[in-house]
């Protein structure tokens, strides 16, 4: 396989205006706390006084899984959590992944060319397009802060302001837009003492009897994700892929059920065009797509080293090692622009 090919594949994936797919690997990238990291603040700071004794069972049960190496999310699917357990793992998570989540934010007011998704979009808004989807199972906002750093309006299923309410996708319009939709909730979104869903811009705590609405994995999961605001956002997820000309997946894994059947029966049955671009491509990954019937796939992970990268194309059954960061969106960038 030349090395026009693969670019000239990449070009012509990219042509067909795709929507992203932003997985953890996307925040890795800038530093956010991946799963392990997670697991060990959850063990080290997750409150549990005045928990009854069923949930501080449950509790050492979940901290034994991680000692003997599982991995956080089996280990919260192997345990079942009670409401008052499950919302205290949720806010500990929250509380990490905010400061660090605040952290990013106020360096990219210093660095305004810190988001390679800002290039990306701002590209992508180059054509005649006028909506990019960007679909995420992650909590923090560095895709609203790359929007904002290229003056690009976002809608992520709330209104506009600092007290954000839902609302339906027309009832905002612009010229241009990223609607980012959060499969698994996000920091700046709170359950109400009304019960509903709102979204709060500049909290850095959580407030009095409001609860952060972000999904972590465990048995809770899917019965949150039947329940609003989540079961429309999804909804309009499922609409984004489903009408996606290609996909462009940045550190995504492959191991979430409310992304991934839909993205695979695209690739399997439409034959949709799919860019994979991850330091590491998962054995889901590979399963799925290198070792699946995908007709149309463009898969890159690194090599050895940073400036390494690792080749899958359904050009050719061998992968190809090429000396060139193409593997991070920046590299990505490089092939496409």
């Amino acid at each position: 396989m030349s090395g026009l090919n693969y670019q000239k594949q990449a070009q012509d994936f990219y042509g067909k205006a795709p929507v992203l797919i932003l997985g953890s690997g996307a925040s890795a990238a800038h530093g956010m706390s991946g799963m392990s990291a997670l697991a060990n603040h959850l063990v080290e700071n997750t409150e549990i006084s005045g928990l009854n004794s069923t949930d501080i069972k449950t509790w050492d049960e979940f901290c034994q899984l991680l000692k003997d190496d599982v991995d956080l999310e089996s280990a919260l699917y192997r345990v079942t959590a009670s409401e008052e357990l499950t919302s205290r793992i949720v806010k500990s998570t929250w509380v990490l992944i905010k400061s660090e989540d605040n952290g990013i934010f106020r360096n990219g007011l210093e660095d305004n060319a810190m988001f390679p998704l800002t290039r990306l979009i701002q590209h992508m808004f180059k054509s005649s397009l006028k909506t990019v989807n960007i679909v995420t199972t992650n909590y923090d906002r560095l895709a609203e802060y790359a929007c904002d750093q290229g003056r690009i309006h976002h809608f992520t299923g709330f209104t506009h302001g600092f007290f954000r309410q839902l609302a339906d996708p027309t009832e905002i319009t612009s010229a241009r837009r990223a609607n980012i939709w959060k499969v698994h909730g996000s920091l700046d979104w709170f359950q109400s003492p009304l019960g509903d869903t709102v979204a709060l811009s500049s909290i850095n705590d959580v407030p009095d009897n409001y609860q952060p609405q972000i999904v972590t994995p465990g048995t809770q999961k899917y019965q949150k994700t039947h329940l609003e605001p989540f079961r429309s956002i999804i909804r309009n997820a499922d609409q984004a892929l489903n009408e996606a000309g290609s996909y462009l997946c940045v550190g995504y894994g492959f191991n979430d059920e409310h992304i991934q059947p839909k993205l695979m029966v695209n690739c399997l049955r439409k034959n949709v065009p799919i860019t994979i671009i991850t330091y590491a491509l998962s054995d889901s990954a590979k399963k799925l797509i290198i070792e699946g019937k995908a007709q149309n796939y463009l898969a890159i992970e690194r090599g050895e080293t940073d400036d390494q990268s690792i080749v899958y194309s359904s050009l050719d059954n061998n992968p190809l090692k090429v000396e060139e960061n193409l593997w991070t969106l920046e590299g990505y960038l490089s092939l496409i622009m």
